[in-house]
């Protein structure tokens, strides 16, 4: 990476494989899991969790992983991998956790009588957008019902049967979410990837975080959960609380959290 071209040294240090420190402070993170620099795409699907995230989907739960990181440190790569390789799998050990949690995902329900459908969302300046459906992009309206909570109206799902079908449509999503008219990065194979600006991200994140700390607070001493202060929030609503499961990998340039190779 470029970093590593310019002789830049490492802002953290991998200590275990639940344990980082930062260069310049006396200080030690910990979480879930660490991967360094060298990790493959499948030690992180393995080891971060992702495998007992399916399977918990698959039993009912709402399951969701997302990734936060500054520009350049591999999040697009941790969850997509090399997009224009994707379709004809030339490389599957490049695959992100996106298209190994379908393939997981596919595994899981044969047999079941499961149907799988998919939807394909961007979240930008409290805008939600449909990235599947046809016609000019428009915003979508946030709903609530006592039996499906918070949910966008009009979105679009489609069936899939397949990790091609699946794979398709992602290729197609990704292709109006680089249609933003902000700043963009050149990605895996010249495709354009918007990126947000660290104000964007920090508002994006702000009520997520604060959400968590209030839902880690032992039951008796939680105030209200503000759910509504974001989109992102009411959508995460039931991932965040309730029978739910949340991963979040965070991303550092030159390795930190569950960082790894990709673009940073």
């Amino acid at each position: 990476c470029t970093e590593t071209r310019r002789g830049d040294r490492h802002a953290v240090h991998h200590h275990s494989p639940a344990q980082v420190s930062a260069a310049r402070h006396d200080a030690t993170f910990t979480f879930s899991a660490v991967f360094d620099a060298g990790a493959s795409q499948e030690a992180v699907f393995e080891g971060s969790g992702m495998r007992q995230l399916v399977e918990l989907a698959v039993e009912g739960f709402s399951c969701t992983v997302f990734a936060y990181g500054q520009t350049g440190s591999g999040k697009t790569y941790t969850l997509m991998g090399p997009l224009g390789q994707v379709p004809r799998c030339d490389a599957p050990g490049l695959l992100g956790l996106m298209q190994r949690s379908f393939s997981c995902l596919l595994e899981q329900s044969h047999g079941t009588g499961l149907a799988l459908s998919a939807s394909y969302l961007e979240i930008y300046n409290e805008q939600v957008r449909d990235l599947l459906s046809a016609g000019p992009p428009r915003a979508l309206p946030l709903r609530w019902s006592k039996t499906r909570g918070f949910y966008v109206e009009n979105q679009l799902s489609v069936d899939f049967e397949s990790l091609e079908a699946v794979v398709e449509l992602l290729l197609q999503g990704a292709g109006l979410w680089a249609s933003w008219p902000w700043v963009r990065t050149e990605g895996p194979c010249g495709l354009q990837y918007p990126t947000a600006t660290p104000l964007h991200a920090l508002q994006l994140i702000l009520p997520v975080g604060h959400c968590i700390s209030l839902l880690a607070k032992p039951r008796g001493k939680r105030t209200h959960i503000p759910y509504r202060d974001s989109k992102l929030t009411r959508l995460l609503a039931r991932s965040l609380g309730g029978s739910g499961v949340t991963l979040m990998v965070w991303e550092e340039v030159h390795g930190a959290g569950e960082a790894h190779g990709g673009e940073g």
